[in-house]
């Protein structure tokens, strides 16, 4: 039951990563939002496991881990100011 979780829950995570990008909440290009969203949902997964924590299945964890790492890691203002200091 854990392989289906697991799987179903990057799946999650990378619609999560296409939809925000889609949106317009990041610009961090496609594939960086759906390689950070994936990220999220793993280390999210392995604490589920490891500790036993979550906020409830593992589809919602997986919605708002990558949710939270696509909010929380700010690419686009970092990738701004290095072309801005080059200037």
């Amino acid at each position: 039951m854990g392989f289906f979780s697991f799987f179903g829950s990057l799946m999650i995570g990378g619609i999560v990563g296409v939809l925000f990008e889609k949106w317009g909440i990041t610009h961090n290009g496609f594939i960086a939002s759906v390689i950070i969203s994936l990220g999220a949902v793993i280390l999210l997964f392995m604490i589920r496991v490891m500790f036993d924590l979550s906020f409830g299945s593992p589809g919602i964890d997986a919605i708002i881990g990558a949710s939270a790492a696509l909010i929380l890691i700010p690419t686009e203002a970092a990738a701004n100011r290095r072309r801005n200091r080059r200037k």
